[in-house]
């Protein structure tokens, strides 16, 4: 008899959608029914099995998070009509991803699963299920969500408010998501792992699954990228962002600009904006977007150096891109950054030692310690496919 899997994410592109729908095509002709559902985006909606209501429902639910500082405390009449669906389905298993996003009535799932004792596997992308409001704190230095939310220093940050009730919301949360009788929690880092152990969601095992890329598609693959560009000899140090900002190190960028010798490296940031091409000084390379994963790939294959300055993290996907590529990589010691790279690959520094940074990019120019050869070998075990097996194994690990 099957095993039915329903997994809800907010939204199905990007990293998490991409999970999701990955492991729903690794269940496809098995003994595991695996059904997709979550919210969309405007002129992206959801291209799974179902669609958790309506773009116009979402921005409400968006508005009123934002006025009144409560994160999921509506769409109510959208997430029961989702779950008389639910009802129908009866799945074995309901397999969480991103559960903010203003798209679903939190109370309202979480009480239903309750109520029917169903089995819950919540892959945790980010920090946002135990603290009061935002996703992510180690830049903010704050370490409030241990004991209590308040005071949130962060309100414009996602999920963005304008009152602060993170003391309200850390006590919701922690109601909400606690006295489920079998849920596991997975992260694709051990650093987010550890948190966890940490938080109110402790009472649960905790399990990690790195996440994973497609080595069919990343791959070393030659092109014209340095002819285009007339880059001719010089060592490129790349960097590759959705969002560039301080959390993703420009400024990091912008100051190695000016301390490197212009005549042997050249900074080429790909994922940057007209607004942004305003801050950048002219000898960094912007490029805005690809056209394809393929021609991202030429890029990684074209550089010599991938420079990961983040300041947050889970467990970044281009680190994996750039090493599958062949071109190793150098990060700060922030989050799992660091967990995928071992000395065959890259090397890491500690965060916002620019100084540190700049010798070690000088180091690997000169000493050049790693190879293409090693790098694909490494990054065999970033094979997504491997990594939604393991959920697979997960599902059938139920009691």
């Amino acid at each position: 008899m099957k095993k039915v899997v329903l997994q809800i994410n907010s939204v199905s592109r990007g990293s998490t959608g991409t999970i999701m729908l990955g492991i729903s095509s690794i269940c496809q002709n098995t003994d595991i029914a695996n059904i997709t559902a979550g919210g969309g985006l405007k002129n992206q909606p959801f291209k799974g099995d179902i669609q958790i209501g309506t773009f116009f429902g979402r921005r409400l639910h968006s508005w009123m998070s934002k006025l009144f500082g409560y994160h999921g405390c509506y769409s109510y009449f959208a997430t029961k009509k989702f779950l008389k669906k639910v009802s129908k389905i009866q799945p074995d298993i309901i397999h969480l991803h991103n559960i903010h996003g203003w798209y679903i009535n939190l109370p309202a799932l979480f009480h239903y699963i309750k109520k029917h004792n169903i089995r819950v596997v919540w892959t945790l992308h980010d920090c946002w299920s135990f603290t009061g409001q935002c996703a992510y704190f180690t830049m903010a230095k704050c370490n409030k969500w241990k004991t209590g939310c308040h005071n949130c220093t962060q309100l414009r940050a996602y999920p963005m408010t304008c009152v602060d009730r993170t003391k309200s919301m850390w006590k919701l949360k922690r109601k909400w998501f606690t006295g489920v009788q079998d849920m596991t929690i997975v992260t694709p880092s051990q650093w987010l792992a550890d948190l966890v152990k940490e938080s109110y969601l402790k009472e649960y095992p905790v399990k990690v699954i790195n996440n994973g890329i497609d080595l069919s598609v990343f791959k070393p693959i030659l092109s014209d990228f340095r002819q285009k560009y007339g880059l001719g000899e010089k060592y490129i140090l790349l960097g590759v962002a959705d969002g560039w900002g301080e959390r993703k190190g420009l400024d990091v960028f912008v100051e190695l600009s000016k301390r490197l010798d212009p005549d042997k490296f050249q900074i080429v940031l790909v994922g940057t904006s007209d607004e942004l091409d305003k801050q950048l000084p002219e000898n960094i390379l912007s490029i805005h977007h690809t056209e394809s994963q393929q021609e991202l790939a030429e890029i990684y294959t074209a550089a010599d150096l991938f420079v990961n300055p983040t300041r947050e993290e889970n467990y970044p996907t281009v680190n994996m891109e750039s090493i599958a590529c062949g071109t190793p990589v150098l990060t700060f010691r922030t989050g799992g950054s660091p967990e995928m790279l071992d000395d065959t690959c890259g090397a890491v520094v500690d965060c916002d030692d620019i100084d540190t940074l700049e010798r070690e990019i000088i180091r690997i120019y000169e000493d050049k310690p790693f190879t293409v050869k090693e790098c694909v070998e490494h990054a065999k075990c970033f094979n997504a496919k491997e990594r939604y097996v393991e959920y697979k194994n997960i599902y059938w690990s139920s009691k």
